[in-house]
């Protein structure tokens, strides 16, 4: 696994192996008497340093797609690998542990804990991993939020609270990012900017993301563009 860093992610980093790899994906989910592919011989490699959109109609499964890759949903058939690491070998309580230091989430909305400050919604997912001194600044400033350190999420715009998000999610610096949704309440021009933003730090941390988006604005922004449809996966056509 990788060691968290003390420093930020906008620091030159080194070279990783494949952040995640899944080979023959299948899930299926039960629903009334029937059963459900949500995800449908899916196969996705996405290396260190590389941002890949995923978009598709609602019901395609991306959300699916991102239970299984964020180790949140187990497989009915084939493998997933994260930094080289296979995720059916992992317990359940080396599982938890793998997502607080290897996944890193961004949710739509930023999910902040309201009574946190920025700085601290940073320092509380460091204490999940590491009793030791942690200095939360260094990466605020590489997502340009290090003004708002003391500030609250409701004394935020939209944008600074995916800012925040996005700074919370790469504290243990993952192997991988996994995006959902981050502009849904955004309006053009913030989106532009969150999704640059998201594009700087995978390059610069060599951290492997993948972006779910219905917002087709922003994927001149990604370094692949991936169509999910009936629950499986094909190069997106620009037109």
């Amino acid at each position: 696994m990788s060691t968290p860093a003390t420093h930020s992610p906008a620091s030159a980093a080194s070279p990783r192996v494949t952040g995640i790899e899944m080979q023959s994906v299948v899930l299926e989910l039960g629903d009334g008497d029937r059963t459900v592919r949500a995800l449908d011989d899916v196969s996705l490699s996405v290396t260190g340093g590389e941002l890949v959109a995923v978009v598709g109609p609602s019901g395609a499964g991306k959300s699916s797609l991102l239970a299984v890759a964020g180790a949140l949903a187990h497989p009915t058939a084939g493998t997933v690998k994260i930094h080289g690491r296979e995720l059916a070998t992992l317990s359940r309580k080396e599982r938890t542990r793998f997502r607080l230091t290897e996944i890193g989430f961004v949710f739509q909305s930023g999910n902040l804990v309201p009574a946190l400050t920025v700085a601290d919604q940073l320092r509380l997912v460091r204490r999940l991993t590491t009793r030791e001194p942690f200095d939360p600044m260094p990466l605020l400033e590489s997502v340009g939020i290090a003004h708002k350190a003391d500030r609250r999420p409701h004394e935020l715009s939209g944008g600074e609270r995916q800012r925040v998000g996005i700074a919370r999610a790469l504290v243990n610096s993952p192997s991988v990012l996994l995006v959902d949704e981050p502009t849904s309440a955004l309006d053009r021009e913030r989106s532009q900017e969150v999704v640059a933003l998201l594009r700087e730090e995978t390059h610069a941390s060599a951290v492997a993301t993948i972006m779910v988006t219905h917002d087709h604005d922003v994927l001149h922004h990604c370094d692949r563009v991936l169509l999910m449809q009936d629950g499986g996966l094909q190069p997106h056509s620009a037109s």
